[in-house]
């Protein structure tokens, strides 16, 4: 009997040291929570009691080890919390380097607080354990951490939306298990890494609304999973590397409002897969390839806004499927060809060209 009472002991001992996290994770959160204001929700409030993985908000430990291994905390949630108050969050602070000591931290998500300023923690890059940094629609300013490269673990880096300035640091390309990369809305510049094509396991690459410069890197041709890739509202410059128009798996490719000149490869406009293209606004010049076909499916095919000539393809008639066509502000000249997907598009499509002409326009 008193050896079952020993053993019986021994176990709950066990299980509540396992259980409960550790002092310094504990702590290192308090640290955190402290730097930061969330005046409305009260979404800290249950960050009380000596064990911080039961019951406090958005966080969660592994069960084996009792170790913080996510913070979630999503200012745009489906919560009950929210949904009670009828508002999205608020908050205001910064991000503490204290959080750099829960160095078994797998996820980290602190997003869409609107108004989390300062820098991201330098220190970030210690936690190698991380799979996911999510720090989208906050307005954290400086730079990416130099060192972002250590995080070998990452399969999603979002730091969107928020008002990062400075390069994208070269070590980005060692991520080799990044699949998602969104950089867009921020005032980053410089060049893109051009050995940025090392990331071969992108499935999405957004790094619009910035101010970035220099060529579309050819590298990117090596990513054979990237399916979307955003690169509009930059001042890139240069042309479009023909590569990317035989990648087999990219179906939105928008460069719309950069500086970009040269013809448009034709392999990108005869690619089967691609749905989405958007060169509207740049510098392309030359004509249009006629080299659409019974294989091209696009729900969106903007080359508004360009310096290009010669007639309207009347390969486009015998596409599979054309949603949103926009050839306006060219140069282009000739008859509009006629039926599919000529007969359902309005002469915004066709306008402020040199002299084009037939339905939806002027009779020619």
């Amino acid at each position: 009997m008193g050896s079952f009472l020993f053993i019986t002991t021994f176990i709950l001992a066990v299980s509540f040291s396992v259980n409960s996290c550790p002092p310094s994770d504990r702590a290192a959160l308090l640290a955190f929570r402290a730097a930061l204001t969330e005046p409305y929700l009260g979404i800290f409030n249950s960050w009380t009691g000596s064990n911080c993985c039961v019951n406090w908000y958005g966080v969660s430990c592994d069960p084996s080890t009792a170790r913080v291994a996510d913070i979630n905390l999503r200012g745009e949630s489906e919560d009950p919390i929210f949904e009670k108050s009828g508002r999205s969050g608020y908050m205001t602070g910064t991000i503490s380097p204290e959080i750099c000591k829960l160095d078994r931290l797998a996820n980290l998500v602190v997003a869409d607080w609107k108004a989390i300023s300062g820098e991201i923690p330098a220190c970030i890059t210690s936690l190698t354990s991380l799979r996911i940094l999510d720090l989208v629609g906050n307005h954290l300013t400086g730079e990416i951490p130099a060192g972002i490269g250590n995080l070998q673990r990452l399969t999603v880096l979002n730091l969107a939306d928020n008002a990062i300035s400075g390069r994208i640091p070269s070590s980005i390309v060692n991520l080799a298990g990044l699949m998602h990369l969104d950089l867009s809305n921020n005032q980053l510049s410089g060049e893109l890494p051009s050995d940025l094509g090392k990331l071969t396991m992108l499935s999405r690459a957004l790094l619009s609304r910035n101010q970035l410069t220099g060529p579309i890197p050819a590298s990117i041709s090596a990513m054979n999973r990237l399916a979307d890739l955003d690169l509009s509202l930059n001042r890139l410059s240069g042309s479009i590397p023909d590569q990317l128009g035989k990648m087999s798996v990219l179906s939105t490719f928008n460069v719309d409002s950069n500086s970009l000149s040269g013809q448009i490869p034709s392999n990108l406009l005869s690619n089967p897969g691609m749905g989405i293209l958007n060169l509207s606004r740049n510098g392309f010049e030359g004509e249009i390839p006629n080299v659409f076909g019974s294989n091209s499916y696009f729900m969106v095919l903007d080359l508004s806004y360009n310096n290009l000539k010669g007639q309207v393809p009347a390969s486009l008639s015998s596409a599979k499927y054309i949603g949103h066509l926009d050839l306006s502000h060219n140069h282009l000249c000739g008859s509009i060809p006629l039926g599919s997907p000529f007969d359902h598009l309005e002469a915004s499509s066709f306008a402020n060209n040199d002299c084009l002409c037939g339905n939806p326009l002027k009779t020619c």
